[in-house]
């Protein structure tokens, strides 16, 4: 066992969901640094037991909660089992390959919709009762850059999921405000992640090794998350200097 962590969010408690691989898991590993707890969620299990062991070796504490963000019972039950919650990390999300308005099929459509935007309001209508109950709290929803700019790439279901997170993280803000609880969005450009993979044509790793990275990220989300209680950061837009939004997509 290493030595405990100790930071800023010491005595605080927080939900990542898709908390098994890429950004989920490198802000799991940087929150549990700064002294949170953290529980960590995602369909399987195997991943997110490794990074409850990486964290509880460092002498960290984590749990691994295993679930489905798009079934909504689920979620409620993973949150009764959890308990208060002081921060939520909204980052499971997903994109399909055949994304185009030619070719996306309703079935794509409703799993992007279902994983990307009701797998964000879900956690988010489950942490709501115990934070107004506790004066405040705190919830990190990962959007996109897609989110704030359409583009051809991301396609139709993942342009219009991640545009509505910024209209429910500014809801957030415009209803719970009064009660002390702040939304957070946070906006990537392109962040070397599995989920690239999904693309019709993936990117280089030459490309990859010029986006952001999980632990850029993670970092980020540990900014917002050890800012004072009085302080709302809105929205964040974040993208790679190589901006491939701005300089063009070779796949396209």
């Amino acid at each position: 066992m290493g030595k405990r962590y100790m930071g800023k969010l010491d005595n605080q408690s927080v939900w990542i969901t898709g908390g098994g691989t890429g950004i989920g898991a490198a802000a799991a590993l940087t929150l549990a640094q700064a002294g949170a707890e953290v529980f960590v969620s995602g369909r399987r299990l195997q991943p997110l037991e490794s990074i409850v062991q990486s964290i509880a070796k460092a002498g960290g504490k984590a749990h691994a909660v295993p679930l489905d963000v798009a079934d909504a019972d689920s979620v409620a039950s993973a949150a009764a089992d959890i308990g208060q919650v002081n921060i939520l990390v909204a980052n499971a999300g997903l994109n399909v390959p055949n994304r185009s308005l030619g070719s996306l099929t309703s079935d794509d459509w409703d799993l992007v919709i279902d994983v990307n935007l009701n797998g964000v309001f879900y956690p988010v209508r489950a942490v709501l009762p115990g934070m107004r109950a506790s004066g405040g709290g705190l919830m990190i929803l990962i959007s996109s850059w897609a989110g704030r700019y359409v583009g051809r790439l991301t396609g139709a279901s993942y342009n219009a999921s991640k545009r509505a997170v910024l209209a429910l993280g500014e809801t957030i803000n415009t209803e719970e405000g009064g009660a002390g609880i702040r939304s957070t969005v946070i906006m990537p450009g392109e962040v070397s992640t599995d989920i690239l993979k999904t693309r019709p044509t993936p990117p280089s790793t030459k490309d990859m090794d010029r986006m952001l990275q999980g632990q850029d990220l993670a970092d980020t989300v540990r900014f917002v998350a050890e800012m004072p209680a009085h302080v709302c950061i809105n929205e964040i837009l974040i993208s790679p200097t190589w901006n491939r939004f701005y300089q063009g997509f070779d796949e396209l």
